[in-house]
């Protein structure tokens, strides 16, 4: 009899084996996405907002977590750009036990919508930026994000009497323009609401298959950072170009030389990316404008690599500025942008226990290890870098079996991230609530 007992699991008075407490998960998350979390989802992807101007979508977040049980402070955050903060931090204390912290991004991308989806977002707001009106789209998923966590903060919330701690949720604000989790610790939320023992995230991707969880040890994303790169030159007429000092011949030059950074100083085994991503000057066929500006976004998966590929730019960029006759007062100046993040680096210990758990609760042919195939990258590493945190970022997939068999076919391909055809399954959601509340159910089982 006592070995019976101690191989199974006591839930609502009932012995139960652990697939059948793995079920019952998969079950009440399933019940609540039907009754309830669809519709949720719904709503934010049809009203989603910019980077620092989310304050529909955190008000309702904030009345979400406040309605499960979740004590609720909103304004989290310094003001960047004179933009109020619209950081939330929802704090569950239920008795002793590890602090853990789970984040979701909330912000929308300034694309116009064109998936074909009946809830598509019609959406249009003012650009922080800017300040110019522009349609506005949730296409990267922040919506599945917040939408999972209202789902793991109901179901956390319904089940107290199987974990012990304090759980922490974070809606985070700007996270396309990486600047929401570092205004967030910038406002010393470790010492206000207590430093996580654990820090956990997720992300849905178009290009994971639906019901899938991909977690892997080591960086699945990258560092970042944005530069700029204003190059000064002498203004001549089109026909008269030994009078000048043309800038969009030194910036040709320039995005030339930046192509060997990666190619012949950075070691080939080592990831990294310049790219150039726009190159303006001029007005008119015959004017030699006197100013062009490169931007580039940079990325990197440590330090090293990172303070490598800085001052080649910076090193190429002035020379070849001499190179083309210009005095030192008019190099080409290279600025680095405030939006930039640390590279992902997940706790490698803690990446293969979860691994382990979501096989065994969630079934080994839903969880895999797929390395990425490019630079993403991410503001998250600003909660858990320092101090350092155990923590894990792994994807949820959100594109249906069918639709992936039918691209590698030779059908329509996959939306990419940020596209304005950009679609997950709102099932995805329900992925990410079951490996979320998984995962906060093995860090805070009760002893």
């Amino acid at each position: 009899m006592r070995n019976l007992l101690l191989s199974t699991v006591v839930t609502a008075g009932l012995l139960l084996n652990p697939v059948q407490a793995a079920d019952s998960v998969k079950d009440a998350v399933s019940k609540d996405y039907n009754e309830y979390l669809k519709e949720l989802f719904v709503h934010f992807h049809k009203n989603p907002e910019l980077s620092l101007i989310e304050n529909k979508t955190a008000a309702r977040m904030a009345k979400e977590l406040g309605a499960a049980g979740f004590e609720v402070h909103e304004s989290v955050g310094v003001p960047v750009d004179g933009f109020k903060p619209t950081g939330i931090v929802a704090i569950m204390k239920n008795g002793d036990g590890p602090l853990v912290m789970m984040r979701a991004d909330m912000d929308g991308l300034p694309v116009q919508e064109k998936s074909g989806l009946d809830y598509a977002s019609k959406a249009t707001q003012n650009s922080p930026i800017t300040g110019k009106e522009v349609p506005v789209m949730h296409a990267c998923g922040h919506d599945v994000h917040i939408t999972s966590m209202v789902g793991t903060a109901r179901h956390m919330a319904a089940n107290k009497d199987k974990w012990s701690g304090t759980l922490m949720l974070i809606v985070q604000p700007a996270e396309e323009r990486v600047l929401g989790a570092k205004a967030m610790m910038d406002a010393n939320i470790w010492s206000r609401f207590g430093q996580p023992d654990y820090g956990l995230a997720f992300h849905v991707t178009s290009t994971g298959e639906l019901g899938k969880v991909n977690v892997l040890a080591g960086a699945p994303y990258a560092g970042v950072d944005s530069v700029d790169i204003i190059i000064h030159g002498v203004g001549a007429h089109g026909a008269s170009p030994h009078s000048g000092k043309d800038p969009i011949v030194l910036g040709s030059q320039i995005v030339l030389g930046l192509q060997t950074l990666v190619s012949r100083e950075l070691s080939p085994r080592q990831p990294g990316v310049v790219t150039v991503g726009s190159f303006h000057s001029g007005l008119k066929h015959n004017i030699i404008s006197d100013r062009a500006v490169l931007q580039l976004t940079v990325r990197n998966t440590n330090e090293e690599t990172r303070k490598l590929l800085l001052a080649g730019i910076k090193r190429i960029a002035e020379n070849m500025g001499r190179v083309a006759g210009l005095p030192e007062d008019k190099l080409p100046e290279v600025k680095v942008s405030k939006e930039w993040s640390p590279p992902m680096v997940n706790d490698d210990d803690l990446a293969n226990h979860l691994k382990a758990l979501w096989q065994d609760k969630m079934g080994e042919e839903r969880v895999v290890s797929i390395p990425p195939t490019g630079m993403g990258a991410e503001d998250f590493p600003f909660f858990v870098i320092q101090p350092k945190l155990k923590s894990v970022y792994w994807a949820v997939g959100g594109t249906p079996k069918s639709e992936m068999d039918a691209a590698a076919n030779g059908g329509d391909p996959i939306p990419s991230h940020h596209s304005p055809i950009f679609k997950v399954h709102p099932d995805s959601v329900k992925v990410g609530v079951e490996s979320t509340v998984h995962a906060l159910m093995d860090l805070m089982s009760k002893k």
